[in-house]
């Protein structure tokens, strides 16, 4: 059995751990979509349901589920910003009212990231 060309290899796939509790290193864009925006939705709305089911009210279970998710959240964010070539400062884009959440969106969903290593590790999309 021959072993696959060096050329053709891709960068073995970050852990979820990693993906959900490091801020260092680079995600896709199609990593932010399914970790960053379809992963914590459904784990903020399981661990909210499931606080609700065990007798916390909605506002107590919203917050909860939101402070265990901040980190995660964050995490996932500040690696889509280094793909951008951009210091994790920019996750605070996001705190400015309406125009944040949009320029948040568009910058880590939409915009490709800087082709080839960065100063934040190597192209998620690279081909090796």
């Amino acid at each position: 059995m021959n072993a696959p060309d060096v050329a053709t290899r891709r960068p073995a796939p970050i852990e979820p751990a990693q993906i959900f509790f490091s801020a260092h290193g680079r995600i896709s864009r199609r990593t932010w979509w399914l970790y960053g925006v379809a992963a914590i939705l459904g784990l903020g709305l399981l661990l909210t349901a499931l606080l609700r089911i065990a007798g916390a009210d909605e506002d107590t279970a919203t917050a909860v589920a939101s402070l265990v998710l901040l980190w995660p959240s964050l995490a996932i964010s500040i690696k889509r910003w280094h793909d951008r070539d951009k210091s994790a400062w920019w996750v605070l884009v996001g705190l400015i009212p309406v125009i944040g959440g949009l320029w948040l969106l568009i910058e880590n969903g939409f915009l490709r990231g800087t082709p080839g290593p960065n100063r934040y590790g190597d192209d998620p999309l690279a081909v090796r």
